[in-house]
């Protein structure tokens, strides 16, 4: 049987004919290239603001815990604040060759930039007097540098994710979820989430007179990559969605109960702001989060817990972290409103029973998840909110026990910080956990935060235009091979 011939999805709002085949990333070894054993860690971080600025900046931590802060590149990216980025796996290891990784900038203008990083430190050797000059210490890298501009949406880009090398999920306004491959960067296809009905609009958005509040807030993508959630903006619900078909697999609303256990009232908007999959393979659980409090669902869509204790507090990001290799081993990061990072213990065995807030009703509230430990807030010298982190597992043997921490603040303010696995493990009693190793000053008013452990730079490789175009040619050889894996995909 021959194979069948790929149809690019259509403009937004039609139907689409083609599937949307997501592959599980593949585990690739690295090569027994001579790497510097000695060099210290070097962590990217990459930061999205308010002030339509793309900085990208390097922490290199030595053995003693001291870091040194490095600006690596800073794009003047968008005309609108940037509302989120992401960050592809690294390409796949070569001899003699350096790896790199897909940056993707999402911003109120529409447009999602996307730009090829270096996933190596920045050689000391080549830099300029001009940048050693320069108030702050900066490395510049040749391979940092724009890719281009996609113009799938006609709103606000809310969410940008690379669940593989070759596709890269983007949500937006406009109540659209579009899938691109990233070898040609065209439109695969196009998942049109409804329009939420005017009836019933809860009081306090923002949508325009005689408009309804629309758009997509959130999307997770499973570990299987054929299943994603997806919360929207007027919509006191979930849909899930079947990736293999890019149709609509169920819905799930939120019921009163619900609302009321995770303080969403009468009056409130009662929608899911974030929703995320359990960081286990199986991913038998994911949560949602609302304003004040996250709600964690298992795979039966049954409610498990809720998360925040009382006093709640304004929740703006929430991710799954893995300590251990342990497939159950894993704790929900949440950061909030007074620059706290909250770890929770979501296994059945450490729940609370909750109270309930209906009085005179023989309800039956849910359980709440355990606090493990803090980290962050006034001890640590953070007193405005965390807006965004991203957590970093260090890779080798003498660091396998600790995980690094980059968060930015509203204030344009970055903290990075070491914690001890082990630390999280005592969960004994709640305490704070966690070093504060250094504070940078973006001088930019931070949206979203993203991070990855920089590979160390194999001897005798160095960074040059020709090198440079070969490793493109090589990377485009290589996404073909994986487009024609997902073909083959697709025929079976």
């Amino acid at each position: 049987m021959g194979k069948r011939k790929r149809t690019d999805a259509p403009i937004n709002g039609a139907k689409t004919h083609g599937l949307t085949i997501l592959k599980k990333p593949k585990t690739t070894e690295s090569l027994p290239a001579k790497i510097k054993s000695s060099s210290p860690l070097t962590i990217q971080v990459v930061t999205g603001s308010y002030d339509r600025i793309l900085h990208g900046l390097t922490a290199t931590i030595s053995g003693d815990d001291q870091v040194e802060f490095a600006d690596t590149f800073l794009f003047n990216a968008h005309s609108s604040a940037i509302r989120c980025i992401a960050l592809s796996p690294p390409s796949a290891p070569e001899p003699g060759k350096l790896q790199k990784v897909m940056l993707a900038s999402g911003s109120s203008d529409e447009r999602i930039n996307v730009y090829n990083i270096s996933a190596h430190p920045p050689s000391f050797k080549n830099q300029d007097a001009l940048s050693s000059a320069m108030p702050r210490k900066t490395l510049e890298n040749p391979k940092n540098r724009e890719l281009g501009t996609l113009l799938h949406h006609s709103s606000t880009i809310t969410k940008l994710s690379f669940p593989t090398k070759s596709k890269l999920i983007s949500a937006s306004e406009d109540s659209t979820i579009a899938v691109t491959r990233t070898r040609d960067w065209s439109l695969l296809s196009t998942i049109k989430v409804p329009v939420p009905k005017p009836l019933g609009r809860p009081s306090g958005d923002t949508a325009a007179l005689g408009a309804t509040p629309a758009g997509v807030n959130d999307f997770a993508v499973h570990p299987s990559m054929k299943l994603m959630i997806s919360v929207s903006r007027g919509e006191r619900s979930m849909r899930l969605w079947n990736l293999m078909t890019a149709k609509k697999a169920g819905v799930l609303n939120f019921n009163r109960d619900m609302l009321q256990e995770v303080g969403e009232g009468k009056h409130s908007l009662g929608e899911g702001r974030k929703v995320v999959w359990g960081s286990t393979e199986d991913g038998d659980e994911f949560c949602v989060g609302f304003d004040r409090d996250a709600l964690v669902l298992g795979m039966d869509s049954t409610p498990k817990c809720r998360v925040m204790p009382d006093p709640r507090k304004k929740i703006h990001e929430l991710c799954y972290v893995t300590i251990d290799g342990a497939s159950d081993s894993s704790l929900l990061a949440v950061s909030t409103e007074d620059g706290k990072i909250m770890f929770f213990s979501t296994k059945s065995q450490d729940l609370t029973p909750g109270k309930s807030s209906t009085e005179g009703k023989e309800k039956t509230a849910l359980p709440v998840a355990k606090l493990i430990a803090e980290l962050g807030g006034k001890e640590a010298g953070v007193s405005g909110r965390i807006k965004d982190f991203s957590i970093v597992k260090a890779p080798g043997k003498d660091e396998a026990g600790c995980l690094f921490i980059a968060a930015g603040s509203s204030d344009g303010k970055l903290r990075v910080f070491k914690l001890a696995i082990a630390e999280l493990k005592e969960a004994k009693a709640t305490k704070t956990v966690g070093k504060l190793l250094g504070t940078y000053e973006t001088q930019n008013r931070i949206t979203c935060v993203e991070a990855f452990a920089m590979i160390p730079r194999p001897e005798g490789v160095e960074d040059s235009e020709d090198e440079m175009e070969d490793t493109s040619k090589d990377d485009e050889s290589e996404d073909e091979k994986d487009d024609e894996d997902d073909e083959d995909d697709d025929e079976d």
